[in-house]
């Protein structure tokens, strides 16, 4: 399954996890989207795996590896899953979804300071 991203060769799982993709053209909405792919494709932890891996790897790629959040990355992971039933095409999945595509969705559940704490970007912390 593939989706066009704006001035690129379609966006796929299989490039995001073969690190086929430019980190400055990788969109909010794509973060997400691999995060549906993966999550209707693998079991939780599975995908929470790829996930970040291919988001760890596209950060050192892009020569920033501090930009990697263990805690963004496994929360958002964990929004995607929970609202994942029911829902087989990303379009609808998003239209169902539109908090997702909002930048501050997590501070409704984290504190600033916890959420953008050393030990978040490190390791997942719970709310």
């Amino acid at each position: 399954m593939s989706v066009p991203t704006a001035g690129a060769a379609p966006l796929t799982l299989e490039r995001f996890e073969a690190g086929d993709l430019s980190p400055e053209c990788f969109s909010h909405r794509d973060h997400v989207r691999m995060g549906y792919e993966l999550a209707r494709r693998a079991p939780f932890t599975e995908a929470v795996d790829r996930f970040a891996r291919a988001l760890r790897a596209m950060t050192v790629r892009a020569g920033h590896p501090e930009k990697y959040h263990d805690t963004i990355t496994v929360a958002f992971m964990s929004l995607i899953a929970e609202r994942l039933e029911g829902h087989t095409e990303f379009d609808a999945f998003a239209e169902a979804n539109p908090e997702l595509f909002e930048k501050d969705v997590l501070l409704r559940r984290y504190t600033a300071e916890r959420l953008m704490s050393a030990q978040a970007r490190r390791s997942f912390l719970l709310p």
